[in-house]
């Protein structure tokens, strides 16, 4: 059985999203965000204290941006991976990494400096910094997408990995510096049954917790 360590609209998210696109049984377990903080044991499970943990059995991972990928890879064949025979294969390992490396890391600088440090923590030039920092990225990143997905002219695990960084971003009421083509494809991203069905089972995660 998989097991997803959870929490709300957080990194996990990516996870949650490759296992119902794969249509994969899992159990979802949601947490307080941190959990390294809010959870106890949390490290035991996880010794980075960081979300999310996914267990497949006895094989543990921590990086969410792997995640997908190796879901698809384990549990296909399945065309939400691109195999190293096509001609996409490059370009689709490369948004698989930046949907996390660059795109969602200057992102928790700005979470951290606006949200979660007490008031006299906070950062304004800092959170300001990042924010300038994850726009220009992503403005260089939309002129090296495809037109409807990242890569390989169809909807692959780099879409998820590259679509959570948007998530955040809109989480972070960063989407109104959106380039007009990034902002298409989030729609397009939203509708996606996969996206909804990992959407509703977070919000029935979160009520059964209430």
């Amino acid at each position: 059985m998989i097991t997803l360590y959870h929490c709300q609209d957080a990194r996990s998210f990516r996870a949650l999203w490759a296992l119902e696109e794969m249509g994969l049984p899992y159990e979802l377990v949601l947490m307080p965000f941190p959990p390294r903080a809010r959870m106890p044991g949390y490290k035991g499970l996880n010794p980075l204290g960081t979300v999310p943990v996914m267990f497949d059995g006895e094989h543990r991972m921590t990086e969410s941006a792997a995640m997908g990928h190796y879901l698809g890879a384990k549990y296909g064949p399945t065309d939400l991976v691109v195999r190293p025979e096509e001609d996409a294969f490059a370009d689709y390992m490369n948004f698989l990494v930046m949907g996390e490396a660059t795109l969602t890391f200057p992102q928790t600088i700005v979470l951290r400096y606006t949200r979660l440090e007490p008031p006299e923590r906070r950062a304004a030039q800092a959170a300001d910094d990042y924010r300038l920092w994850f726009l220009a990225r992503l403005k260089a990143a939309a002129t090296m997408t495809g037109e409807r997905f990242v890569c390989a002219d169809r909807f692959t695990m780099a879409d998820v990995s590259f679509a959570y960084s948007l998530l955040l971003a809109e989480t972070l009421g960063l989407q109104d510096g959106f380039p007009p083509k990034i902002t298409a494809y989030w729609q397009d991203m939203q509708a996606r049954d996969g996206f909804k069905r990992a959407k509703a089972a977070q919000e029935r995660a979160v009520v059964a917790a209430d």
